[in-house]
């Protein structure tokens, strides 16, 4: 079965996103003179209405920017948990891990600081501008997608009545009406820190220690503080990948493209040695981060050794790598890309963590709490990752720009998609440095996905290597001498991925992902 493929855009400006509706709202501010930044802070708050269970205000948010001087630089934001959350408190309970949802998994939510810290480095517009269409979208409703129809009917049984409230009914086309939501996003746009320090931040911690949570609320003012930092940077095919750093796994993709580099890409487009070379690397990422990182430490930086590259390269040419099996989950995310007519380019993505996050609202807000410490934090004695007061869990959210040695933009992209997104990007990197696939060839190209990798809530998996039905046969069987293979149906990988590209005379080409519904909208 051969794939849909989206079409390839091309334009002097351009966005792309999972949504029509949030595509729209970005290609609307391009058009009106904003800038990729304005555009992408009008793509992300629109997808708090057009994907609720993937993100929210109540979530995280991390982005890369590449300014037209070449210049690239981040904002990574995401919370700490409780302040009185020690492994302790949690074993206390009874615990051997911590609740995957509800009050215990929520962390202090770091999408307004990112989006705010965005804004004040690269916005042109006011927040109020950009965010008014969003919210008087909210208060009338918009139709319910077919996503969110099948998040709510995976995940929304009963419980919040916050949640019930907006998507106990929720169908196909349904008008969607949250007149709290649309009050709140009018209010943090005029005042970012009133969600931190505010009446809202008061009223979020109280409902949380209502439920025994201890936050204090100091470590949800000190989430307000989100500063712009440098990339991480490597090399794949003779490019420059920029990626977000700690708590981002972006290390975990140049760590793949560091073992990989001149060894996937003369194999052939989706050959058999190439995917077995990308899927053993992915393992060695995934052992790499259970063992060694955490947020507060230079395990990422000790994995980056150009010697122990060397070494681990060696391994994988040999077949001796070490396999530490660990688990993988899904994820429920969503990302953005953006370029403007000056070359500035915006990678975004931000997430509740697992659908609608810990599924609990702050009553009359219509914010939904994320439930990144019951995904990211471990209950392991001693492990760098164990859970601890102001130690940030790691994330799966990253996000890359790919440039030359002189700083010139090449291709922007990411995608969704829980512990799959470091390895789908670094096959999206595959496809368009190794093999030169336009964005529409590579977001539908065949996937593959190694299983486990390293989410929290369970540790040793069996080895998978879960390949989607449009790799060849040929190809599969192949695999299945070195790997236990899994087929899953076409265009079944998960993820939903964007991506854009430029080229040498200054036009883009852009594609999303037909795995979900988003396009691409050029400008100009």
């Amino acid at each position: 079965m051969t794939p849909v493929r989206p079409p390839t855009l091309s334009a002097s400006a351009m966005v792309s996103s999972s949504h029509p509706a949030a595509s729209l709202a970005g290609a609307r501010v391009l058009a009106d003179g904003g800038n990729a930044v304005d555009a992408t802070l009008a793509m992300a708050a629109m997808t708090w209405l057009t994907l609720p269970g993937q993100c929210g205000i109540g979530g995280d948010a991390f982005a890369v920017v590449r300014e037209p001087d070449g210049r690239v630089w981040t904002v990574n934001g995401s919370g700490f948990g409780p302040d009185g959350g020690t492994a302790d408190f949690y074993r206390a309970q009874g615990m051997s891990r911590i609740p995957r949802v509800g009050p215990l998994s929520v962390t202090v939510p770091g999408a307004p600081a990112a989006l705010t810290a965005l804004h004040a480095h690269g916005g042109t517009r006011a927040l109020s501008e950009l965010w008014a269409p969003v919210a008087d979208a909210a208060e009338r409703g918009l139709p319910c997608s077919a996503r969110t129809a099948g998040d709510v009917a995976e995940a929304l049984h009963d419980g919040d009545p916050g949640l019930l409230s907006v998507y106990a009914r929720a169908q196909v086309g349904t008008q969607l009406p949250q007149p709290d939501l649309a009050a709140t996003i009018r209010r943090l746009a005029d005042d970012p820190a009133w969600f931190y320090t505010g009446e809202f931040a008061q009223r979020a911690v109280a409902m949380l220690q209502a439920d025994d949570v201890p936050f204090s609320g100091d470590e949800w003012a000190a989430g307000a503080a989100v500063a712009r930092e440098g990339a991480i940077t490597g090399r794949y095919a003779g490019a420059v990948v920029h990626q977000t750093p700690l708590p981002t796994p972006g290390w975990m993709v140049l760590q793949q493209a560091a073992l990989c580099d001149a060894a996937v890409g003369f194999s052939g487009w989706l050959s058999a040695p190439a995917v077995d070379r990308m899927a053993r690397a992915a393992r060695l990422t995934f052992a790499d981060r259970f063992v060694l990182c955490g947020n507060d430490n230079d395990g990422s930086r000790y994995v980056l050794d150009p010697d122990r590259i060397r070494a681990q390269r060696r391994d994988l040419d040999e077949r001796t790598e070490a396999r530490t099996p660990v688990d993988v989950g899904a994820g429920d995310t969503t990302s953005t890309v953006a370029v403007d007519s000056e070359g500035r380019a915006v990678s975004f993505i931000h997430s509740l963590g697992f659908t609608f996050g810990a599924m609990i609202t702050v009553p009359g807000t219509g914010v939904v709490l994320n439930n990144r410490l019951g995904r990211g934090a471990y209950l392991i004695e001693g492990h760098p990752n164990e859970v601890a007061p102001r130690r940030k869990p790691l994330h799966t959210l990253n996000a890359w720009v790919v440039t030359d040695d002189a700083g010139e933009l090449l291709h922007v992209g990411n995608t969704p998609g829980g512990d799959g997104q470091v390895q789908w990007n670094m096959q999206l990197l595959s496809h368009l440095l190794d093999h030169g696939l336009d964005p529409a060839e590579a977001v539908a190209a065949p996937r593959f996905t190694v299983f486990p990798g390293s989410d929290a809530d369970v540790i040793g998996a069996p080895d998978e290597l879960r390949v989607e039905e449009t790799l060849p046969e040929p190809v599969r069987r192949e695999l299945a001498e070195h790997h236990h293979v899994v087929v899953q149906p076409a265009l079944g990988g998960g993820g939903s991925a964007q991506v854009i590209s430029r080229d040498e005379r200054g036009i883009l080409f852009g594609a999303a992902d037909p795995r979900q519904e988003g396009i691409a909208l050029g400008v100009g």
